[in-house]
Order: structure tokens, then C-alpha cells, then sequence
């Protein structure tokens, strides 16, 4: 599980999240929200993305821009007309800060936020990288750049009322 060390001047995790194939579903929702990429490219701003890898996106039961709450207030037409499609942004732009930490380099055992106000930790067990809550394995650091790291993840992260 090592990273790539691409430590070339300038390139940013904007750069290296758009070019992997096994988290590109992660990265166009990525780029779908203004501030962060704003964010991954900011070479001053230390981040931690943790990238879901394509194959746990493809399982999800809904789109990450869908919740069963707005369902269930506004029924089938949730993410119709204008609000709806401001509904849809918002959950869209939480569901990605979920997975972006702003520290890097992450320190084993030591408590973080997302971007989106969860606390995360992760431990090392049997040589392998796992973050709680929610027992997800890191799959690889896939790069090292001037503004932070990409990790590989097995997983989604989500708040802790599952949304």
C-alpha cells in the first residue's frame, strides 16, 4: 500500500484525483462542486482526499445526491424544479466533503473532521489501514502531492445518521 510520491512542483490532487480510472466516478462528483474543486486545486491547503473506489459507488442503493429523508418530505418529484436541484447540490456537495479531510499528512490514531464535520480516525491492523467509524479499508495512498494525499477506499463514508 504505497503511495505514488508524485511530488511534482505544482500538481495539485485536482490533478491526480481527474486521472485515475478506480475512483472516477468520485472524481466527476468532485468536479461537480465548485468549491471543492476549488479546494484540490488550492496548492496552499493541505487535504486528505479519501476517494471511494469506483466498484462501492456502483453499488449504492441511490444516487449520492439522493436521500431517503427528502423522499420522504417531498415525495417522488424530491429533486424536481429549482429547490430540487438545489436539494440535490447540497446533498451532492456533502456527500463529497464526507470524504475530504483538511490535513495531510494524517496521523495514525489521531481524531480528524471531514469537510463535512464527521470525526474520522484510522489504525493500522495487520498491515493494513483501516478508518472508523465504519471499519472501511484503505486500498492504497495512490499519490503524494504538493497540496496533500489521495487514498483508495473500500467504501462510502457517511454521517453518523447514515445519509
Amino acid at each position: 500500500m504505497s503511495a505514488s510520491r508524485n511530488n511534482q512542483a505544482g500538481l495539485t490532487i485536482f490533478d491526480t484525483v481527474t486521472r485515475h480510472q478506480n475512483i472516477a466516478i468520485f472524481s466527476e462528483l468532485c468536479r461537480e462542486v465548485d468549491s471543492v474543486t476549488d479546494s484540490l486545486q488550492d496548492s496552499k491547503q493541505k487535504l486528505t482526499v479519501l476517494a471511494p473506489d469506483n466498484d462501492q459507488l456502483e453499488k449504492l442503493s441511490r444516487k449520492p445526491w439522493e436521500s431517503s429523508d427528502d423522499y420522504s418530505t417531498f415525495g417522488a418529484d424530491a429533486y424536481g424544479g429549482q429547490e430540487g436541484t438545489k436539494r440535490a447540490h447540497n446533498n451532492l456537495r456533502r456527500f463529497v466533503q464526507f470524504h475530504i479531510i483538511a490535513q495531510s499528512p494524517w496521523e495514525e490514531g489521531k481524531k480528524v473532521q471531514t469537510l463535512a464535520g464527521t470525526t474520522l480516525v484510522y489504525e493500522t491492523k495487520s498491515g493494513m489501514k483501516w478508518i472508523q467509524p465504519g471499519n472501511i479499508k484503505v486500498l492504497e495512498i495512490m499519490d503524494e502531492v504538493s497540496n496533500g494525499q489521495v487514498w483508495r477506499i473500500d467504501g462510502i463514508l457517511r454521517d453518523p445518521d447514515g445519509h
